[in-house]
């Protein structure tokens, strides 16, 4: 039905392993580190009506890391929702939500400035991973290639979400 979202005939000449992100803390988020893991991928803002949805993603991170899951929140103000600093964005999310999964530096997500990652993610899987707003989930298979995307009000509690991860634990 959503066939037109996605790029069917991807060549995948890179994949998710190949890109490396700015950790918000000064460290390097290299997903190589995380190869044959299931990544999350999230534009994050901490003023956006999204914005609880870091503790599902908290949750998600916690009940499904030694799954072989890993949550990496990307911070951006390409809609105007996250003006804070780095140290500023950290501490909002350690204090407000417990927030212990990575987190890279603020990032650009979407146009002509934005990160490798999401121009790799837009190239094979097609417009379904472009972010149209904050809380956009990119969810890299085992194989490092783009297994699904879901938009902002899909929560990372809701069963749709939760069935893909559950099924790509099993693959």
């Amino acid at each position: 039905m959503f066939g037109f979202f996605t790029n069917l005939s991807a060549q995948y000449t890179n994949l998710a392993y190949n890109y490396t992100f700015n950790g918000i803390d000064g460290s390097k988020i290299t997903l190589e580190e995380y190869k044959g893991k299931i990544i999350v991928v999230v534009n994050v803002a901490s003023r956006c009506g999204y914005t609880p949805q870091y503790e599902g993603l908290q949750n998600l991170y916690t009940n499904y890391k030694n799954k072989n899951l890993v949550v990496i929140g990307v911070p951006t103000n390409n809609f105007k929702q996250e003006p804070g600093s780095n140290k500023e964005i950290k501490d909002f999310c350690e204090t407000n939500f417990g927030i212990n999964f990575p987190m890279t530096e603020k990032t650009n997500v979407i146009g002509n400035d934005a990160h490798p990652f999401y121009k790799w993610a837009k190239e094979n899987h097609g417009i379904g991973a472009i972010p149209k707003w904050n809380f956009h989930k990119i969810v890299v298979g085992k194989d490092g290639k783009v297994l699904d995307t879901f938009a902002s009000f899909t929560k990372p509690t809701s069963n749709k979400f939760l069935k893909t991860i559950e099924k790509e634990i099993k693959n």
